[in-house]
This record gives C-alpha cells, sequence and structure tokens, in this order.
C-alpha cells in the first residue's frame, strides 16, 4: 500500500504474499538500462527492488546480526570466546536456572513438574515461572545440550533469537513500502542489534521473543488491512503472547499505533477504516484469547507474589536521552535508543525527503516523536509497563522506538537515496543532537571517535547512492561501481559501530552488575554432595546458606528456601522474614536460613556447606570444599494441637521460630553493645530501631565494635541482625568456628539470622562485629538455642506426625495413625492454589498455621491429601476454549463461503479474500 492523500486504484494481492504496488512506476523501482546496455549481476541483484526482499532481506538481517553479535563477544572477551562471564544480574540468578529446570523437566530428572516446583521455596508454583522465563519455543533448545552446558544453550538460544528479530524486521520493511533487498537487511539487523538488545535485553532473554513479536504484529497488521490470513495472523498473536507476555503487551501496543496510522494515511473512508479495524480487534482478542491459560496464571501469580520494593519513575535528562542515540554510551537507567547511525541518519531525513508525500513524513516522523515523549511522563510509563512499576530498569519499552525509527528510515529510503537537501538537514540535526548530548556523562570518549566514523560511513554510502541515482537520471553506464560501494560501505559501518557498542555494553556491565560464573568445579562439587544426601521426601536437602546464585536449587539440586522470581510469593517471603531469614531484590530473591530450628520446621534432614563463591568476593575466604550435616527431622507432615496457632508472629524471630516449632526453645538474653573505644553506643529509631554502628575503614586496626551477653554454656549462638552488613565472630572462639557473613543495604537486602558457635562454659558472650557499613543491631539480636530441648521436639514431632509421606507432582499424601486429632502441617508454605481432603471427604481449600499449609483432624481419617492448582489456570482454559471454539466457527463459516461463492473477493477499499 502506499501511503497518498487519496485511494488509489488496486488490483488482487499478489501470489507471493506481498500487496502489489499501484499501478505505474514506484519512486524506489528500477527502471530498465538504456538499450544496448547491460548491467552487472552484482549490480542487479543489490538494485532491484522486488522479489529480492521476500528472500534475501532476511538471510542478509540474520547473517549480519549473527556477526556483529559474535564479534562483540570476541571482543569483549566474554564467554563463550573469552573468560569473563556474561552471566550478571537476573541471567545468573533467575534466567539459567530456570533453564536448567527446564531441562531437568524435559528429562524427567525435577523435584514436582509443569504445575509444581518442590526445589524452591520449600515448594513453589511453576507454571508462572514457566510462563514467565521459559515458555518461548527457542527454550526448548536447552534439552539438547548436555545439563552442564545450559550456559552455551543460552548463548545459543540469544544468537537465534536476534537473528530471528533481524529476519522478521527485514520481512516487515518490504511490506510496507517496497524497497531494494539490502537496504531492508541493513536495517533489520540495525534493529535487531539496537541499543536496548545489547544493553539490557541480552541478558533478560525472555525480552527477545518480544523483540521478534514487534515486527510478525505489524505484519499481521498489514494481513488486517489486506483482509488475507486471519487465522495466521491469530496464531501469531498467541504465539507471541505465550513466548513472553510482557513484551508482547508492549509490542502489541505498538502494533496498534503502527497500524492506527497506517489506517489515517491509506485515506480510507469511515466503514472501510472501521471495519479494518474491527478484524484487527477480532485477531488480536482471540490470538490473546488462544495463550490465556498461560496469561491469566502470570496474572494471578504475579497478584500473590512478594510486593518488593520499587522506587518512583524519575525521567532521564534530555542531554542522557540523547546520548543514548549514540554509539558505545550505556548505562542501566536510560532508555538505548542506539540504531545504528545510518538508520538515524535516515531517520532525521525523513521530513525533509521532498519525494515522500507530506502525510506520510509528518505521520512516521510524529508517531516517533510521541512515542519517544511517552517514555518520559509518568501515566504514560505505567500504561507500556502494563500498570505495575518495574523493578529496575523504567525503560523495557525502548525497543519500540527502535523499531519505529528503523521503519522512519525504511521509508525514507524507499523514496530513493535522500538528496543532499535531505542529507544536510539530517546531519545538523545528528550534530546538534551530539553537542547537547556532549553534556551527558554517558558519552565516553570512545563514543566520538566511533560516531565520526560511523557518521562518515553513512553519509559516504548514503551520498554514493546518490550518485548511482544521478548516473542513472543521465543515462550513463558506469552505475554499478557506486552503488556496491555504497552498500560495502554501509553494511561494513554497521557491522564495526554495532560490534564496537555491543562490545562495551558486554564489559560495562560486568563493573555495573552483579555477576557469576559459568558452570564449573564449585557446582559440580555442590550438585555431586546434594545427589548423594538426597532423601525426598523423606526429607529435605537443602543447598547450603552460602549460596552461588539466587536460585541454587534449580542448578545444583536438593529442596531448599532459597527462591528468586518475580512470583516469590508474599506468603514464603512474610514467613521466612519473620523467622529470621535473608533477602535481596526488594523480597523477590528469599535466602536459605541455616538454623537449626528452621531444619526442624521444614524437614532439612540434610545441608550442603560450603565456603563463599570466590568469584563473588564477597567476604575473604575461609575454609575449603564441600560438607555435608545431617540432622533428624519430624516428616514432611506433622500433627499440632488444636488452637497451636491462634498466636501471630510478633518481632522477634526467636519466638516466632517457638511459635511454629510448639516448643520454647530459645534464652533471648539482654544485650550490651559497644563501641571500638568501649562507650556505649547510640541508638537509632524508625522503622530500623537498635544500636547505631558506624563503619569500620579498610584495613582499620582500631578494636571492633562488641556484643556481650550471658546464656546457659552449651548453647548454640545465633546472631539476628537484619539491617547490618559486615562480619560477626565469637571473640576467642576456636578457628575453626563459623563467621557470621551478613549483607544488607538500605533498601533492596536485609541479612539473614547467623549461627556463631556455642556459649563457652562461663556462660558469657563476647561477640565481636566488623561492620563494612553504617548498621543496626536490633534488641533481642542474640539468641541461644537449648538443643536439647529441641531433639525433644523433634522426637514428639516425629512420633505423632505421618508414618508415611510421598509426593507426586503437586500432590502430596500423608498417612496418619488412628485417632489423630489436632491440626495436620504440611511443611510448606500455604500459597495460593492448596485444598485438601482428609480419608475420603472432598476437597476444600487448605487453612494455614503461621504460613504453613493445615488442615484440621477429627480422629477419624487416617490419611491426608493436599493437591495443588495454579489460580487462574480454570480461567485461562475456559477462555481458552472459547477463543479456540470461535476461531473454528470462523474457519467453518469462511469454508462454507468459499463453497458458496469460489473465486469471488469482496472490496472495501482494502484487498480482502472472500
Amino acid at each position: 500500500m502506499t501511503s497518498t492523500t487519496s485511494p488509489e486504484p488496486r488490483t488482487p494481492a499478489a501470489p507471493g504474499g506481498d500487496r502489489p504496488s499501484p499501478s505505474g512506476p514506484h519512486p524506489a523501482a528500477e527502471p530498465q538500462p538504456p538499450s544496448g546496455r547491460k548491467r552487472t549481476t552484482l549490480a542487479r541483484l543489490l538494485l532491484r527492488p522486488r522479489p529480492g526482499p521476500r528472500r534475501s532481506a532476511p538471510l542478509l538481517a540474520a547473517l549480519l546480526t549473527v556477526t556483529a553479535f559474535c564479534a562483540s563477544d570476541v571482543v569483549a572477551r566474554s564467554y563463550p570466546f573469552g573468560p569473563r562471564t556474561r552471566s550478571v544480574n537476573d541471567l545468573g540468578n533467575q534466567y539459567l536456572p530456570f533453564h536448567t529446570h527446564l531441562w531437568d523437566l524435559l528429562h524427567g530428572r525435577s523435584d514436582g513438574g509443569v504445575l509444581f516446583n518442590w526445589q524452591s521455596g520449600y515448594g513453589a508454583s511453576f507454571l508462572p515461572d514457566l510462563a514467565t522465563y521459559v515458555s518461548s519455543p527457542f527454550a526448548l533448545l536447552v534439552g539438547v545440550f548436555p545439563r552442564d552446558r545450559i550456559d552455551l544453550a543460552v548463548y545459543v538460544i540469544t544468537v537465534l533469537k536476534l537473528a530471528c528479530a533481524a529476519a522478521a524486521m527485514a520481512r516487515l520493511l518490504p511490506t510496507l513500502r517496497p524497497g531494494r533487498w539490502w537496504a531492508a537487511g541493513l536495517l533489520g539487523a540495525s534493529y535487531a542489534l539496537c541499543g536496548w538488545t545489547v544493553s539490557s535485553a541480552t541478558y533478560n532473554l525472555m525480552w527477545l521473543d518480544g523483540l521478534i513479536a514487534l515486527p510478525l504484529l505489524c505484519l499481521v497488521g498489514e494481513w488486517v488491512l489486506a483482509g488475507r490470513r486471519p487465522f495466521l495472523g491469530m496464531g501469531i498473536v498467541a504465539a507471541a503472547w505465550t513466548a513472553n507476555f510482557y513484551t508482547a503487551y508492549m509490542a502489541t501496543l505498538a502494533a496498534g499505533l503502527v497500524l492506527l496510522l497506517r489506517l489515517w494515511l491509506s485515506g480510507l473512508p469511515r466503514r472501510q477504516g472501521l471495519a479494518a479495524a474491527g478484524r484487527a480487534g477480532l485477531t488480536t482478542v482471540l490470538g490473546m484469547g488462544l495463550a490465556a491459560p498461560l496469561v491469566t496464571v502470570v496474572y494471578f501469580g504475579s497478584a500473590h507474589a512478594s510486593p518488593g520494593r520499587f522506587t518512583g519513575f524519575t525521567p532521564v535528562s534530555t542531554q542522557d536521552l540523547l546520548a543514548r542515540l549514540l554509539p558505545t554510551t550505556y548505562s542501566f537507567g536510560s532508555p538505548a535508543l542506539f540504531v545504528g547511525t545510518t538508520a538515524l541518519l535516515l531517520a532525521l531525513a525523513l521530513p525533509f525527503v521532498r519525494s515522500a508525500p507530506a502525510r506520510e513524513r509528518a505521520g512516521w516522523t510524529l508517531l516517533v516523536a510521541v512515542v519517544t515523549l511517552s517514555m518520559q511522563w509518568g501515566p504514560t510509563q505505567l500504561l507500556w509497563h502494563a500498570f505495575a512499576a518495574p523493578q529496575g530498569s523504567s525503560y523495557r519499552q525502548t525497543f519500540v522506538v527502535c523499531a519505529l525509527l528503523v521503519i522512519a528510515a525504511w521509508h525514507t529510503l524507499s523514496y530513493g537515496p535522500p538528496d543532499r537537501r535531505a542529507l544536510a538537514a539530517a546531519g545538523g540535526l545528528l550534530a546538534l543532537i551530539a553537542a547537547v548530548a556532549s553534556r551527558s556523562d554517558l558519552v565516553r570518549p570512545l563514543a566520538w571517535p566511533v560516531l565520526l566514523l560511523a557518521a562518515a560511513g553513512a553519509l559516504g554510502g548514503l551520498f554514493l547512492l546518490g550518485r548511482e541515482g544521478a548516473g542513472r537520471r543521465f543515462g550513463t553506464g558506469r552505475r554499478s561501481v557506486p552503488a556496491v560501494c555504497a552498500v560495502v560501505l554501509l553494511v561494513g559501518t554497521q557491522l564495526v559501530e554495532a560490534t564496537a557498542t555491543a562490545a562495551v555494553a558486554t564489559r560495562l556491565r560486568l563493573g555495573h552488575m552483579d555477576d557469576y560464573a559459568p558452570w564449573g568445579q564449585r557446582r559440580q562439587e555442590q550438585a555431586e554432595a546434594v545427589a548423594e544426601a538426597d532423601g525426598w521426601p523423606r526429607y529435605r536437602t537443602d543447598p547450603g546458606r552460602e549460596q552461588t546464585v539466587g536460585n541454587d536449587p534449580l542448578t545444583v539440586g536438593g529442596q531448599g528456601a532459597q527462591y528468586y522470581s518475580s512470583h516469590t510469593s508474599d506468603v514464603l517471603f512474610r514467613t521466612l522474614t519473620a523467622l529470621g531469614g535473608g533477602w535481596t531484590s526488594g523480597g523477590r530473591s528469599l535466602q536459605s536460613l541455616d538454623n537449626a530450628v528452621t531444619d526442624v520446621i521444614f524437614s532439612v534432614g540434610a545441608r550442603v556447606h560450603s565456603p563463599p563463591d570466590p568469584h563473588q568476593n564477597w567476604f575473604p575466604q575461609d575454609g575449603s570444599g564441600v560438607s555435608v550435616t545431617r540432622r533428624e527431622v519430624p516428616p514432611l507432615v506433622t500433627v499440632r494441637p488444636t488452637g497451636a496457632g491462634s498466636s501471630a508472629f510478633g518481632p522477634s524471630p526467636y519466638r516466632n521460630q517457638e511459635l511454629l516449632l510448639g516448643t520454647r526453645v530459645y534464652t533471648v538474653p539482654r544485650l550490651t553493645v559497644r563501641t571500638g573505644d568501649g562507650k556505649a553506643a547510640g541508638r537509632t529509631q524508625g522503622d530500623r530501631p537498635g544500636v547505631r554502628l558506624d563503619a569500620l575503614s579498610a584495613g582499620s586496626t582500631a578494636d571492633r565494635p562488641t556484643i556481650t551477653a550471658r546464656c546457659t554454656a552449651g548453647g548454640e549462638v545465633y546472631l539476628w541482625a537484619p539491617h547490618f552488613a559486615g562480619t560477626a565472630r565469637l571473640a576467642d572462639a576456636p578457628a575453626d568456628a563459623p563467621t557470621g557473613r551478613f549483607r544488607s543495604d538500605p533498601v533492596s537486602k536485609i541479612a539473614a539470622m547467623q549461627r556463631l558457635g556455642t556459649v563457652p562454659a562461663s556462660g558469657l558472650l563476647r561477640v565481636e562485629l566488623s561492620p563494612k557499613q553504617p548498621s543496626t543491631v536490633p534488641d533481642g539480636a542474640v539468641g541461644c538455642l537449648d538443643t536439647a530441648r529441641l531433639n525433644t521436639a523433634v522426637e514428639r514431632l516425629t512420633a505423632t506426625g505421618a508414618a508415611r509421606v510421598s509426593v507426586s507432582g503437586g500432590t502430596i499424601r500423608a498417612e496418619l495413625p488412628e485417632g489423630t486429632t489436632g491440626t495436620a502441617v504440611v511443611a510448606a508454605p500455604r500459597t495460593a492454589g492448596w485444598r485438601c481432603a482428609t480419608g475420603d471427604g472432598p476437597a476444600v481449600p487448605a487453612g494455614e498455621h503461621h504460613g504453613l499449609i493445615a488442615m484440621p483432624l477429627d480422629g477419624s481419617a487416617t490419611r491426608l491429601t493436599c493437591t495443588f492448582h495454579p489460580p487462574g489456570l480454570r480461567l485461562g482454559t475456559a477462555v481458552g476454549g472459547m477463543s479456540l471454539l470461535a476461531v473454528a466457527l470462523l474457519g467453518v463459516l469462511t469454508a462454507v463461503r468459499r463453497r458458496r461463492e469460489p473465486g469471488r473477493a469482496t472490496e472495501d477499499g482494502l484487498y480482502k479474500r472472500a
């Protein structure tokens, strides 16, 4: 379709799938050479506008993208082409572990199934995680790699997604307007290697599905305008929302804006425009309906998740915004708008291309500007993020602007190479952008030589294209040389510029974010230790307090408290925090709690102990090797007296543990806290009441602050200081005594309770503290555990608990002693979706015992069965079923109509097959 002020005559769609050009020569079409002159094969290949785009452009785009991306990792010496890890931030903490768990599911080695995951968080719903992290069809490729090569599998998946995104954009562009195939391939690669991709999406690889979805959804919009391929369009919408609903939502909004602009440019009568909009709405609704079984589960999973700790949106400055259009700039909290200097120059030149209709120039320019400005306003930011403030980067929709810039660039080039006037105007705007951006700290010295070389290459290539056009107008025979040189120059510029930008982003991420080593000896030893000690479901095996990543149970095995997900349940978060657990990422990443009482409560019969991960360098290394400690624990299902859970959790984690255990086992002594010079430490109030400690400077030889208290000799000493950062150790303790390591910050982390050793014979405790930053020690920070009382509690819970427990998927069954009364408590968090039944009775929603699953017993049943149903699955299945039925009915009606009126086409201003 061309964009003119009045509709032109149209002919039926071509069999190849693209809509036909209007009658008469297209401005970008290649005229016949003068008689008697033969153009070289290379020139004909480079200059022909059609049908090359459908076949060659996607291949070229994919090839350029893969070449530049892999070359950038070679330059950055990043995995798998160098020693530097690429597992930064959530890639190492979340996405690689979930891909590893998917590998276990595919090979039948996981504890649980598609609906429930028994390995993380003492039992968590898995379907929301699957739909959020590994529902992409590309994720299934992990199954063909060895388990200890998941890092490589994820890298290959990332490269394939980038190639598909480039190919999809290269396929879309010639559908919007005919043009040269190599230009479509070049701009397709510009889109796939945009700043958003190399800065953010390559380590959030689920977002790359949205990068693929956007051009495909725009292509669906073109089919809707032509009234063609309705069922394929619905399938693409469903696939996009299934692969990653989050970025699919943004891509759908963007495709809707593009469709509205296309309708406006077409100049159709209102009735025909509304009919096309109605077809688009129906296609979108039915496609989303087909994906509903996963989308609704994700929605309800998010509704029951830990609320997290979010910061308000603050727009970036103008200079930072413009700086991200330039190559080799990087930051975590600003929109990465880089699309390559060639694409940027072409997009800037569009308003000045006199051969393009004024309405088209204004429409695309205005759309780019409006969407860019929408990223800088709070309400529209929320709209782009589905009305949920993102935890982390606030500009996850940036790929939409990058796509619009590339589409604008394509429209410029589709009317032929920009003339000198347009190039001069675009160059002036680029110089103005660079001048304003020069005031930003995001522009590093390397940006200027790369920008100058890229601008020279882009302007030179576009100028040579203009020379080729001039030669064509004057009928000279030396037209192929400028064209070939132009293409080589533009492609080379794109490769060098994209490679440099991606390499800089890869290197700088390592300095700005936590990073994690790929699979190695440490995790191999941990996995072997877990496998040897594993006794599930008779007891749990926790992979340990000294974690390697935030989801250790998914990588090395076991069934621990650790869990990092956007769907970490609020009930688990509140329960573990009340028991003295620690967390990071605003409460979304829960840590293991190495505590004897909680091990008894959650039936942790084996625990792996590892030295701190040397890759992190958070604390000095002490000790080596992996060891396992074992403990006698009650079964997963125990019985408590009726009314035992009537009291609520209080401020002391020691007393909260006793509530869940049902026995008093701790002494919580009065404390005296002194600074290094022996003075009483000051106090602080507010949301972190307690004793305030200042940080010790690095290498300080001053005396350390101390905590003194008195307990019964022989007890185990624990320190609970959630807002303390540093180390703690019992004074005069033997060399093998543990050192407590605490990590916290004012916003996103609190430290877990730590075991420090044994109360000496004198009963006098003296704990030496080494704070690394200003910290707080709360009242009641020290607890002394009476191990004899704890052992008695274990014997009692074992004697009255289940005689046998079996677990299958999301169902747990327990055989209880005859005549058992009271409350059966399952050592798993009572997340939404649990239903329980006693004996042959009906299943009812499970009760709660201080955050755990509970069910009353009246003595008449000896069996307890609890089954998990993911919230939202039944609703989503119903919506999906109705959508599938509607699609089937549409298919039947279409087939009947075609049989009654064979070969007849209806025309409503846009072409529609009967």
